[in-house]
């Protein structure tokens, strides 16, 4: 069962926007989902809703909107143990760091999509759907080998699921590929993948699914058929016209708008109009991302050649093939095993830290542990700083056991650390020592200054309204200090086991016995 299903409210205004994106109508999902986001106090749905907003303003190609959008959706989701959230934010953003030409921004964040999405273990609809958007991802950035892997995924989480196969049919992913092959000068190759494409279209029609393909597919489709046709495939005669209907779908994507503009290309070249071709190609603006920053160039080179300007048709040539390079899909894997290998460095570096934390912190009040507190006060004496231990030790808590429960007990040593780190000078260290006891460490101070730390502890101590908290059982407690004496070096244990001792002996009779350190 997926995170959604967890949702109490917003969840038929997410699924509908979700429906939407996928009909490629991402202004009007846009919209409802901005009304999501301001009026929900769902964590999960709100996050839903800005990382399908983030999906939706690339959708639309608004790249200002890029930076903002990520950074809302990234502090929600780092506040979310959800892994397909984190593997869906981390897809899109790679597709916004390429837009923005960082490259190795958006190699990390396709490594760590891949990592999230790997990380779930539940076959549901959403890892499907984040699998597929990850296999975008990897096709507009040119990794074309990751992204047929990536839908191949989706597509087996999506049979196990009952999303219907021409869902995830991804036409665009092969196409990317048919282009790239030509870009370098593969140009039978090309053809022989966008005939294959047609053969997948046709096997839709055949079974009646075809009218079930989702908008952005059926564009993708008319463009290999058009791209066919502009390299004179004799196969695809006279599909022209069927190219320019498929062209007519993709709803407001900016992709899809820039399938159709090429498309026109394409089909002006089939009809004998190069020069024409060659003039539209002048006006149009189109996104590298689209189908490879070479393709306009390949398509002037077609039209030029039409035209028999085959001069001016050769550098156009040399330029896709220039152009083409640069995305050398080889180097790119390469790449993607390096920040992989250096994001393996960098995780075990942080696991090691965390490690580290955890050994020195106590888990139930967040402060220094016994191990750590030790550290601190031999390090500041070996700075040569003076310093003044107190033992701070709650009188009632035994009590609060045996009446309210260890949970409740719990409760009130969250609090009496909370309060103490209120009331401590600037500097100050404070740590649980064990059990009920807490000790507070002044360096640079002496025995008067301490008496006053004290004495704000316990006046804080006894404010606190411990009957909402343990009714019947009040709280307080007792604090004594003692003075740090000895240097650095072997004797500094010693000293400090002196300290604890004095500092326990100062304690009123009213706290416990502090134990043998």
């Amino acid at each position: 069962m997926g995170w959604l299903d967890r949702v109490t409210d917003q969840v038929d205004a997410l699924r509908q926007a979700r429906s939407l994106q996928e009909a490629s109508c991402s202004a009007e999902a846009y919209r409802l989902l901005d009304r999501v986001i301001r009026t929900t106090a769902d964590p999960y749905a709100r996050t839903d809703a800005l990382v399908q907003r983030l999906s939706a303003v690339i959708n639309l190609g608004r790249t200002a909107e890029f930076t903002r959008a990520i950074e809302e959706a990234s502090g929600a989701v780092r506040d979310l143990a959800e892994p397909y959230l984190h593997g869906h934010l981390n897809a899109l953003a790679a597709l916004a760091a390429q837009h923005q030409g960082a490259l190795d921004r958006c190699v990390v964040h396709l490594v760590r999509a891949a990592r999230a999405l790997g990380a779930v273990d539940e076959e549901d609809r959403d890892t499907a759907w984040g699998w597929h958007d990850l296999a975008m991802a990897y096709s507009y950035l040119g990794f074309h080998g990751y992204a047929l892997g990536a839908i191949e995924r989706a597509r087996q989480l999506g049979t196990a699921v009952g999303i219907p196969e021409e869902t995830f049919a991804a036409p665009g992913i092969r196409l990317r590929n048919a282009v790239a092959l030509d870009h370098n000068g593969d140009s039978d190759g090309c053809l022989r993948v966008l005939r294959d494409i047609a053969i997948d279209l046709d096997q839709y029609r055949r079974v009646g699914r075809a009218g079930q393909l989702r908008p952005s597919s059926l564009a993708a489709y008319g463009y290999a058929a058009a791209r066919r046709v502009a390299l004179g495939d004799p196969v695809a005669a006279g599909a022209e016209g069927d190219a320019a209907r498929l062209l007519g779908h993709g709803g407001d994507s900016a992709r899809a708008r820039d399938m159709r503009q090429l498309g026109q290309v394409c089909l002006a070249v089939a009809d004998g109009r190069p020069i024409e071709a060659v003039t539209w190609l002048d006006r149009v603006r189109i996104s590298h991302e689209t189908l490879g920053a070479a393709e306009s160039a390949r398509l002037r080179s077609i039209a030029l050649a039409g035209a028999g300007d085959h001069a001016a048709a050769h550098r156009a040539d040399r330029l896709a093939f220039r152009l083409a390079a640069q995305r050398n899909d080889r180097l790119r894997d390469v790449y993607i095993d390096g920040v992989a290998a250096r994001i393996d460095h960098e995780e075990m570096r942080r696991e090691a830290a965390r490690y580290e934390g955890e050994a020195l912190t106590d888990p139930l009040t967040g402060l220094p542990n016994r191990r750590r507190l030790e550290r601190y006060i031999a390090a500041t004496v070996t700075r040569g700083e003076r310093v003044v231990i107190g033992v701070c030790d709650l009188d009632g808590f035994a009590a609060v056991n045996a009446r309210h429960g260890h949970h409740s007990g719990d409760l009130v040593l969250q609090r009496v650390a909370g309060v103490i780190n209120r009331v401590m000078r600037r500097g100050d260290f404070v740590a649980r020592y064990g059990g009920d006891e807490f000790v507070v460490v002044l360096p640079g101070a002496g025995m008067t200054a301490a008496a006053e730390v004290g004495r704000r502890i316990d006046a804080a101590v006894r404010a606190e309204d411990w009957e909402s908290l343990v009714p019947g059982t009040p709280v307080g407690v007792s604090v004594g200090f003692a003075p740090v004496s000895g240097g650095a070096g072997p004797g500094l244990r010693e000293a400090l086991h002196t300290a604890f001792e004095a500092a326990g002996r100062a304690v009123p009779p009213a706290g416990k016995r502090l134990p043998d350190s």
